[in-house]
């Protein structure tokens, strides 16, 4: 399995109409194919299957090199994972990418395969609190994406429990800022602990929830 083999694939199932309508919609400046996300993420897994770990990395960086939008989508695919022995090299290809973010689709495949890593190792939330203070907002808003599996816990342990905490403390720090994506993220995140944990939810949004723009304070108590 090459790079060169796997964008042949990649090029093969792709639709010019449907790349079209992806450059539009999507806007960040990168050659679109015109794959379907499920299609890509079947090509993925028979992939994957037959590398090691060492092997999907290499192949990840490179299908993420070609700054091609399938291929990035894949890249991230790849690497999507509940269980990788070794799983280091891994988050660090998934964490170098999170500053070359300039959108939402790739961002959020990117995060999907981050956050199963944060599950397996949550040590690297530390990492990610740094990227609450970058320059760069769809960092900023990656910190909260990647660290969604931590909404979804029905019987959490007290160390996920801080972790709760702590991303909420960096959500109240983002709740002033004006741009649609983060304030969207933040509601994401409160909406999806809502259904898990509402009492942390109904709290938050009561001592922050007024700061929030109008539509993200709806989104986040949407279940409440």
């Amino acid at each position: 399995m090459t790079p060169e083999s796997t964008l042949a694939q990649l090029r093969a199932a792709g639709d010019p109409a449907r790349a079209s309508g992806a450059a539009a919609y999507h806007k960040a400046p990168r050659e679109y194919l015109g794959v379907p996300v499920p299609a890509i993420a079947e090509m993925a897994k028979g992939w994957r299957e037959g590398l090691d770990v060492a092997g999907r990395v290499a192949l990840a960086e490179a299908l993420w090199q070609s700054d091609i939008h399938e291929a990035r989508v894949a890249a991230a695919k790849l690497l999507t994972q509940a269980r990788i022995a070794g799983d280091g090299p891994v988050w660090r290809l998934i964490a170098g990418w999170v500053p070359e973010f300039d959108g939402w689709a790739i961002a959020d495949h990117v995060c999907d395969a981050g956050g199963r890593r944060l599950l397996a190792d949550p040590s690297r939330i530390g990492e990610v609190e740094g990227w609450t203070g970058h320059e760069n907002f769809w960092v900023r808003r990656a910190a909260l994406v990647i660290t969604l599996p931590w909404t979804k816990q029905n019987f959490p342990k007290p160390g996920d429990l801080a972790i709760r905490d702590r991303v909420l403390g960096w959500a109240a720090a983002m709740a002033d800022e004006r741009e649609w994506f983060l304030q969207k993220a933040v509601a994401w995140w409160l909406r999806d602990l809502s259904k898990h944990d509402p009492d942390r939810a109904r709290a938050w949004l009561a001592a922050r929830g007024p700061r929030l723009r109008p539509f993200a304070r709806t989104e986040a108590a949407r279940h409440l």
